[in-house]
């Protein structure tokens, strides 16, 4: 293992930008050596589900702009660990790519979209992507799309539940995926960190947590995150 250490803070700043820097700092402190945001527009959010339960009120809060992005960026840079964002929309790509973001995250529920996934092939040097909602032959495809691609590609093993429970890890299917892919690793949304030292025995390459340094924050991620001591 590589000791890449994804701490996911996400939208767990809920738009507060003196607390994601707190986060990025107590990040870094704490060993991980990337923390990772989320970029996206809610005015290119589709209507669904997420109008009723409360959803698009935090992506309301939590949207990063141009200038968020900047001082996030820069904050990383103040305390030593690497930056890194999810893109949700080829607008979304191009932004991290205009701040001079060479890695970029394709979060699971975008793994069939291909045209974002040809536009982040062609144009960032390292790409992680989550897998949990890809079925056995959007994985094929995906191993189809990347075969030739000569940068670095990760591969996260992934159940996107939020929170997981511990009986649906399926940790073994790290191994099924490394028949595909190079580099695979593991996005952990477990509560704690026991999944994520068991899947030490499959050896990922890179373990992703979601991280915050209050448990009582608001914003719902907040609650299965770890905390810096885990």
């Amino acid at each position: 293992m590589n000791n890449t250490l994804i701490a996911e803070i996400g939208w767990n700043h809920m738009g507060d930008m003196e607390l994601a820097r707190e986060m990025i700092k107590k990040a870094s402190e704490s060993g991980a050596t990337i923390a990772k945001f989320q970029t996206w527009k809610v005015s290119r959010l589709k209507s669904g589900e997420w109008d009723f339960d409360g959803r698009r009120e935090i992506y309301n809060k939590a949207e990063l702009s141009e200038d968020d992005h900047k001082f996030l960026i820069s904050c990383c840079d103040e305390f030593d660990i690497e930056f890194m964002s999810s893109a949700f929309s080829i607008p979304d790509a191009q932004l991290l790519l205009k701040l001079g973001c060479s890695k970029v995250k394709i979060p699971s529920f975008e793994v069939a979209n291909y045209d974002l996934l040809e536009f982040c092939k062609l144009n960032f040097s390292k790409i992680f992507i989550s897998t949990g909602t890809a079925t056995k032959i959007e994985i094929e495809k995906l191993s189809n799309l990347f075969k030739d691609f000569k940068k670095e590609l990760v591969v996260m093993h992934c159940v996107s539940a939020y929170p997981c429970e511990a009986s649906f890890i399926n940790l073994p299917r790290i191994l099924k995926l490394n028949k595909y892919f190079k580099k695979v690793g593991f996005s952990d949304h477990t509560q704690g960190i026991m999944a994520a030292m068991a899947s030490l025995k499959y050896s990922p390459v890179a373990i992703e947590k979601h991280f915050t340094i209050d448990k009582n924050l608001p914003g719902r991620d907040n609650k299965f995150a770890i905390l810096p001591e885990e």
